[in-house]
């Protein structure tokens, strides 16, 4: 790019240094997780790789903050957790269904948002999933589908086998 002014050169090199930087801090920090995970929690870490939809990364990020799945009792219980699980307001005879509860961990629910994504893409029950909720808010939507993968994600930590895609659940 060429500047009228020799600040903006020199403004845009600052950027794409800062840019670069950060770059190299976020890959750096991504080998070390994968790292840690692959040797603390490497087999179930392999099998949360054979759901469609979870990388390396969203891997590493969900053992890394939630430890062992086997804790949870329930999906209910889990999703709850990760925030996925509908919040209730109830005062008197009043009920109202909020949505999905914001006193959870917002980077686990994150996490399973944009796996939501890539599992659509790659997975066919999921797609036949959102195809049958299509036309509705696109939100909404993906929540579902987002707390599908967590079920998902816990049966297939608690069995042991890995995912087949696939396969109807």
């Amino acid at each position: 790019m060429k500047f009228e002014y020799d600040t903006g050169t020199e403004v845009l090199r600052s950027r794409m240094r800062s840019f670069r930087f950060i770059d190299q801090e976020f890959r750096d920090v991504s080998t070390l997780l994968r790292k840690y995970t692959k040797t603390h929690f490497k087999r179930d870490y392999l099998l949360l790789r054979s759901i469609p939809g979870i990388g390396p990364i969203v891997a590493s990020g969900i053992l890394s903050e939630l430890g062992d799945l086997r804790r949870f009792n329930s999906i209910k219980h889990l999703a709850g957790y990760v925030g996925l699980a509908p919040g209730i307001y109830q005062s008197g005879d009043t009920i109202r269904h909020t949505g999905v509860s914001m006193r959870a961990n917002r980077f686990i629910r994150s996490y399973f948002i944009e796996a939501s994504w890539q599992a659509i893409r790659t997975d066919p029950v999921i797609q036949e999933y959102y195809r049958k909720h299509q036309g509705k808010n696109v939100k909404s939507i993906i929540v579902k589908v987002a707390r599908k993968l967590l079920s998902r994600t816990l049966a297939v930590i608690k069995t042991g086998i890995p995912y087949e895609i696939g396969i109807i659940e």
